[in-house]
């Protein structure tokens, strides 16, 4: 199994329906944990704050459920940082789902012989499905971007042109701005206009479903909107798919050309 390290952690800020990403139930988040230890999946377990990471496993869960035990380092001065930690921010998979969560409290133990972390079960867990949250990313080359049209106080519009992240024939990932547009959950933008290479201008409404931070390596965050695509016009689905398809053939060729 491998661990998306491309994006070092993913925050939900505001979502139309929290529960579809975010767990609270300790029942519902025992489990998964429990699913996790025996499926041995691997945990990169990023020290907060800061960007130094560890790759570990979960070695074991209490039998009554209320902690944890984290593989530890080799490394004793490594375990000693990993202890004085805020929290160990942990990013894994289970069944093609990224899973996220946070361990507070995290103590230093003896584990027959081996140091590990034994850690209070965590209060809140993110699952980000690859069929909602993972769509084909668009290139930085292609300039692939979105224009939104945004009402004045005095009733006249401005346009902004936003980069689109990725794209699918439902909706798209908007990279929001520092300043200037308002993005949260059930905002609509009517007369949006998708910029794809070698195909019109294709005319949509968009409604904000969710919004992310994302927090690369190196610690860049970038806004990621969520949108739906409303109301599109005919044949627009079909040449969505098309840029997507096309796209996707690229890169495979050129995957294909590095081996």
């Amino acid at each position: 199994m491998t661990i998306d390290q491309e994006d070092t952690r993913i925050e939900l800020i505001h979502a139309d329906d929290e529960a579809k990403y975010v767990l609270r139930d300790a029942r519902e988040i025992l489990a998964i944990v429990r699913n996790l230890l025996g499926a041995r999946a691997l945990v990169s377990a990023r020290l907060a704050p800061g960007n130094e990471s560890v790759l570990s496993t979960l070695v074991a869960v209490a039998e009554d459920g209320t902690s944890l035990l984290l593989d530890g380092s080799a490394d004793p001065l490594q375990n000693q940082r990993m202890e004085r930690a805020d929290a160990l921010d942990c990013v894994t998979q289970l069944d093609k789902v990224r899973i996220q969560f946070l361990l507070r409290g995290q103590r230093l133990v003896e584990d027959g012989g081996s140091p590990g972390f034994r850690a209070p079960l965590p209060e809140a867990l993110l699952r980000l499905q690859r069929r909602e949250f993972y769509r084909l990313q668009t290139p930085i080359s292609e300039g692939v971007s979105c224009t939104l049209a945004l009402p004045r106080v005095d009733g006249s519009r401005r346009e902004a042109e936003l980069r689109i992240l990725d794209i699918s024939g439902g909706g798209v990932a908007i990279a929001v701005p520092p300043v200037g547009v308002h993005f949260e959950p059930g905002t609509e933008f009517p007369d949006s206009l998708l910029r794809l290479p070698d195909t019109a201008p294709i005319s949509a409404r968009l409604v904000v479903r969710n919004l992310f931070r994302i927090t690369r390596r190196g610690g860049a965050e970038v806004l990621r909107a969520g949108c739906e695509f409303a109301d599109l016009p005919r044949g627009a689905e079909d040449a969505i798919q098309r840029y997507i398809l096309r796209t996707e053939r690229t890169r495979s060729a050129r995957e294909r050309g590095r081996l």
